[in-house]
């Protein structure tokens, strides 16, 4: 099989890589780009650890090509943050000890997100089915909830 050059914006920046037409895109992420925030829990979309956005769309990093990525604008967890500012969902996160092992927290963190953006002011029960996709080993997701509604209101004003 050929080897295929892609073109995509990252986080915001230009990025060019070279993947296999079988390598998915999450293995370019962290393979090829060294973008390891995003991490592979299951390997067949059922967690949610390696959600990215893909022009503005939630999706398992683990299920699309990395060849799919031609032109599109990819964002994952390394973009969240704004140099040293934390994005309010991962202070929050930290703040109200909403994490433990930290394998499902960057695919929940872009997940909720994706959902702030989207909904401002979600209901518990919004939030819930949001981040169903998202499946966390260690917590329970009462702390998850009560982080992603903290940010949720800091980031409305409220």
């Amino acid at each position: 099989m050929k080897n295929i050059h892609v073109s995509t914006t990252v986080n915001g920046d230009p990025t060019e890589f070279i993947c296999a037409p079988d390598e998915s895109l999450l293995d370019v992420l962290r393979d090829r780009l060294r973008l390891t925030g995003s991490k592979e829990g299951c390997g067949s979309g059922d967690c949610g650890a390696c959600s990215v956005m893909v022009d503005g769309r939630l999706v398992c990093s683990c299920l699309v090509l990395g060849a799919e990525a031609e032109g599109a604008k990819i964002e994952t967890i390394e973009g969240m943050a704004k140099g040293d500012d934390l994005h309010p969902l991962q202070q929050h996160f930290i703040d109200g000890a909403a994490l433990q092992c930290g394998i499902c927290t960057p695919g929940i963190l872009v997940a909720a997100k994706a959902l702030l953006e989207k909904n401002p002011n979600p209901t518990d029960t919004e939030v819930r089915y949001w981040l169903a996709g998202n499946l966390c080993r260690c917590t329970g997701y009462d702390k998850i909830i009560k982080a992603v509604q903290a940010a949720a209101a800091e980031m409305r004003g409220a």
